[in-house]
């Protein structure tokens, strides 16, 4: 029975019912529980907790495209508005620009320019600016009367003026204007390079502006004669190539000038030098010292020369050579001197070596030659040597021992065929101090150096540093940290100093080494 039991209650196994009876009956639980029970006690709570999460993605992903579609209508609605003032300012400006051809043409046909040529300044403007609200008045242009004065002004620069250069001209604080063909126009301002507005008609507008300020000091520029050097009313240097060798239309480059003129104490509040440093080239401007001002392009070499010969007594007759003058001398007795180009059968040239030869002649007691650049070098020197003290130059150079070379190499250049011992010393007799002046790559001008040259040791000039400037680094701003420092060392010329009475400005300027 039990065996058979046994076999009837193997297969009765598959009921669940007896098996549940049993393990309630039972106080401890079984050893081992159903798997599936658990399993679905076990995924229940994780449908539960998937559910929100799908549904907080959802939202999410709602939110993000309703903040792109109003990002996307945003920038839509601002590209719109941008093509509508676009259009708009094309419109004006077309509107304008009609009005200003028709004021044109009218007032170059209906204008008296020779009796605008009788008018003083003031009065011929005041003539053209009335011919022109005539003539819109006449023609009942559509032009508000602040456009009105603005066309009115155009047409007076352009026909009594520089045209779009008044503009840039009026600014003083601008040191360079380059314009590359009639679209572009670049200034430099406080050392940095900016590109401006400012455009003209055409290149034959630009050609015309450019003729007319090289015509005011009786030169030309035309196909024949393409590059030319000239000067502003009020001494600004100006260089211009027209076509066929500017390639991209006439460019002008103008090296403006301050209306004030700059003085050691403004290059003082500039940071260029430190007193003791102004102090000594007091000394060397006042004791008829040999100076050459050396220096990139654009350095200040010019400005340096001007700060320098206002220490010249007053009762000196001094004489300047220049291919444009640009010098500013305040002395009473200047002779300035200037170079001419050929005319038109290439003719009558007068070369840089002929104003040094002519100076000689002239009695002077000091020359000042604003640039050596080629074999008048030769000629300065000996002037130098001959008993015209105090005489001045500028040369390009990035520092003072290459100054020196640069002078060598102008000497070899005219032909002479000196021994090179013979002209090193020629040059270390004549030049007694070289003053260095940089502009850094912030865009502020230093004097970087004031080097006096002692003499020769065998075929090698010598000199010392009697200032020099050092870089300690940058501030947070990209500008340099520099400083000035005294060498200490007594310079050569200290007894022409004393024989000035200028000797204390120099012991001034080497005490700031030992204090």
């Amino acid at each position: 029975m039990f065996g058979k039991k046994q076999s009837d209650t193997g297969p009765a196994k598959k009921p669940v019912a007896p098996t549940v009876g049993k393990e309630e009956k039972k106080p401890t639980p079984p050893p081992t529980p159903s798997p599936q029970p658990a399993s679905a006690a076990v995924a229940a709570p994780k449908k539960e907790s998937a559910a929100p999460d799908k549904v907080e993605v959802k939202e999410s992903k709602e939110g993000i495209k309703s903040m792109e579609d109003e990002l996307s209508l945003s920038a839509i609605q601002k590209e719109s508005e941008h093509t509508a003032k676009e259009n708009a300012d094309s419109i004006t400006s077309m509107r304008l620009q009609r009005a200003r051809n028709r004021i044109w043409l009218d007032l170059r046909d209906g204008i008296d320019l020779k009796a605008l040529a009788r008018m003083d300044g003031k009065a011929a403007r005041e003539e053209v600016c009335s011919a022109v609200e005539e003539i819109a008045r006449f023609r009942n242009l559509d032009l508000t009367p602040a456009e009105l004065q603005s066309v009115a002004k155009e047409c007076a620069d352009d026909m009594l003026g520089f045209g779009p250069l008044e503009e840039l001209l009026a600014r003083d604080d601008i040191a360079d204007i380059m314009i590359n063909g009639p679209d572009t126009t670049y200034i430099e301002v406080k050392g940095k390079i900016e590109r401006t507005g400012i455009k003209f008609r055409d290149n034959q507008h630009l050609t015309t502006i450019c003729q007319r300020i090289v015509g005011a000091i009786g030169r030309r520029v035309d196909e024949s004669s393409p590059i030319c050097d000239a000067r502003l009313p009020d001494g600004s240097r100006v260089n211009v190539i027209i076509p066929p060798l500017a390639v991209d239309g006439a460019c002008m480059t103008i090296r403006k000038f301050t209306k004030d003129k700059l003085t050691l104490e403004k290059l003082l509040q500039f940071g260029s030098m430190t007193p003791s440093c102004a102090k000594l080239i007091m000394a060397i401007g006042r004791c008829r010292v040999n100076v050459v001002v050396s220096g990139g392009t654009g350095s200040g070499k010019t400005t340096m020369l001007n700060c320098l010969t206002r220490y010249i007594e007053a009762g000196e007759r001094i004489v300047t050579c220049e291919d444009a003058c640009e010098l500013q001398l305040q002395q009473p007795h200047v002779v300035r001197l200037e170079t001419r180009p050929p005319n038109l059968e290439g003719v009558g040239e007068v070369t840089m070596r002929d104003l040094v030869k002519n100076c000689l002649r002239m009695r002077p007691e000091r020359i000042i030659v604003g640039e050596v650049r080629g074999p008048e070098a030769f000629d300065l020197l000996q002037a130098m040597n001959t008993g015209h003290d105090g005489s001045m130059g500028t040369v390009h150079a990035n520092n003072p021992r290459e100054a020196l070379s640069r002078m060598e190499n102008m000497i070899a250049m005219g032909g002479l065929n000196l021994p090179q011992k013979a002209v090193r010393e020629q040059i270390a007799g004549a030049v007694q101090v070289i003053i260095q002046v940089q502009r850094l790559r912030d865009g502020s001008r230093k004097t970087t150096h004031v080097t006096e040259i002692t003499g020769m040791e065998g075929e090698v000039v010598t000199m010392q540093d009697l200032f020099v400037l050092e870089i300690l680094g940058e501030d947070d701003k990209g500008k340099l940290i520099t400083r000035h420092k005294s060498t200490g060392l007594r310079p050569k010329f200290y007894d022409k100093a004393r024989q000035f009475g200028v000797e204390q400005l120099v012991l001034d300027a080497m005490e700031e080494a030992y204090g």
